[in-house]
């Protein structure tokens, strides 16, 4: 009897270690080749700039590369929408415009630097064994491959409810000679990326700084990637966060630049999903000097 449980007990620690393979070579071949990026969702600023009193008209864009195309998300699904500028935060839903010319067209009356964020409702996930499990592997989240591995459903449909969260820093007027803090300042998004200096503030730093915040604590381990929005086939950059949540990048002073990230946890009592995801991503971009703008 012992000899026999001792095999059997082999015979699990084996398939976890093949199981464990498994999932790390999901994980490598997926982040090599996979579709990354295709799950990206932003706010898209016509120009991010503008004098004080213009008007910045916006798009909600999915996808990257060639797949890139505009959201059809409803507007039922915003939980908020909203601006944090020099003066404080403002409520924007009234300034959105699904379905029009622009999804949203923001004013600015006076000069600064302001953040545009907004949030989303969960909405359900279905999708087969191979798809979900390419989806986690191009998003990094080995956590959810791992999970599923270790109970044995990677074979198993991918069942998630998930959200989106996202942010666009935009200039009015030239900016200041100081960094804005309400740029460096969590605005209290479920899972948001923070710029630890500001973008448009003069310097010369060769890096630039992010902090990845899920449920306002810092988030380790979390795969950041940065598109260029002019090229966005796939990311220029990807780092995991530290223990700290940051993840580093080089500076970038020309262009218009999209950081993004995605986690998920676990549902232990929910009948209709296995994961609670959230997608969020951080904007910017600079006047394009060939136009003058």
């Amino acid at each position: 009897m012992a000899v026999t449980a001792s095999r059997t007990n082999l015979r699990k620690v084996q398939m976890q270690k093949r199981s464990i393979r498994s999932v790390a070579f999901t994980v490598a071949v997926g982040l090599a080749a996979g579709p990354l990026g295709a799950h990206d969702f932003w706010l898209q600023p016509r120009n991010y700039w503008t004098s004080p009193g213009g008007t910045i008209p916006m798009l909600l864009l999915v996808g990257h590369g060639a797949a890139r195309q505009r959201s059809t998300i409803p507007a039922d699904r915003f939980v908020l929408f909203r601006s944090a500028g020099p003066n404080g935060v403002r409520n924007r839903i009234s300034d959105m415009t699904l379905g029009s010319t622009a999804d949203a067209a923001l004013s600015f009356a006076t000069p600064g630097t302001f953040v545009v964020f907004f949030s989303t409702s969960n909405i359900s996930s279905n999708l087969p064994a191979l798809r979900f499990n390419e989806y986690a592997s191009a998003e990094g989240l080995t956590q959810v491959l791992a999970r599923r591995a270790a109970n044995g459903s990677m074979r198993k449909p991918g069942r998630e409810l998930y959200s989106r969260r996202g942010k666009a820093i935009v200039q009015v007027g030239p900016p200041g000679k100081t960094p804005q803090p309400q740029v460096t300042r969590p605005v209290g998004l479920g899972l948001e990326i923070v710029p630890l200096s500001d973008p448009y503030a003069p310097g010369n730093s060769p890096q630039f700084t992010v902090q990845v915040l899920y449920r306002g604590q810092p988030l380790p381990g979390a795969l950041v990637k940065l598109n260029n929005l002019a090229a966005d086939a796939k990311p220029v950059e990807m780092h995991r966060t530290d223990v700290g949540g940051r993840a580093t990048f080089k500076a970038r002073r020309t262009g218009q630049w999209q950081y993004n990230v995605v986690w998920s946890q676990p549902l232990a009592s929910n009948t209709a999903a296995d994961f609670l995801t959230t997608f969020s991503s951080l904007t910017f971009g600079f006047p394009d000097v060939r136009s003058g703008r």
